[in-house]
């Protein structure tokens, strides 16, 4: 991986929450051709297929050794970064990891791209609304009084699962890279 791409790589695993929903947001929108979304409630729009789209992604890192506590506050926070956590998709079986997919309002999208983006490329998932209550370790209930909104985790033990029901692709950081740096796209405003 070249400077330029690693530096990109590493940017990324750096956002926090909506930026880094942004970056997944803009990526399906480019591979996938979809439009900005009709309303607040899903991401993006599928004007072929007429269905509404719900975007999300989480980096992938290996599971913390320790908790911290007083006597290792100072060693675990060195340890807590990218070269040290961040999971190669290789890595799958061989280190815990928890992704968290969040906030999943099933009645809310028609389909939902999902994935993870591993240190050395991304996997990217679909999954239609109807078979978000069978997806594997499934939970419609998120926060204490939060009706039809759920979660699912993607770890070791259901990683086959999604990858043998769900999987679409894999891409390279080399690959997103160049779908945004290679072709100039209309400025539109961030949301």
């Amino acid at each position: 991986m070249n400077h330029e791409i690693k530096e990109f790589r590493d940017g990324i695993f750096a956002l926090r929450t909506r930026r880094f929903g942004t970056v997944a947001e803009l990526m399906i929108e480019a591979l996938y051709q979809f439009s900005r979304s009709r309303n607040q409630f899903h991401d993006r729009y599928d004007e072929v297929g007429n269905k509404r789209i719900e975007i999300k992604f989480s980096t992938v890192m290996k599971a913390n050794e320790s908790k911290i506590t007083y006597n290792n506050m100072i060693e675990q926070s060195k340890k807590a970064n990218l070269a040290n956590r961040a999971l190669k998709s290789s890595e799958i079986k061989d280190y815990d990891f928890d992704c968290n997919i969040q906030q999943v309002k099933r009645l809310e999208f028609d389909v939902i791209y999902y994935g993870l983006f591993f240190e050395d490329r991304i996997a990217i998932f679909k999954m239609d609304s109807d078979e978000i209550l069978s997806c594997q370790g499934y939970s419609d209930k998120q926060h204490k009084g939060n009706q039809g909104e759920g979660q699912f985790h993607l770890n070791p033990n259901t990683i086959d699962y999604h990858m043998r029901e769900h999987f679409v692709q894999w891409l390279s950081y080399e690959e997103l890279y160049h779908l945004f740096g290679q072709q100039p796209r209309e400025r539109r405003p961030v949301l």
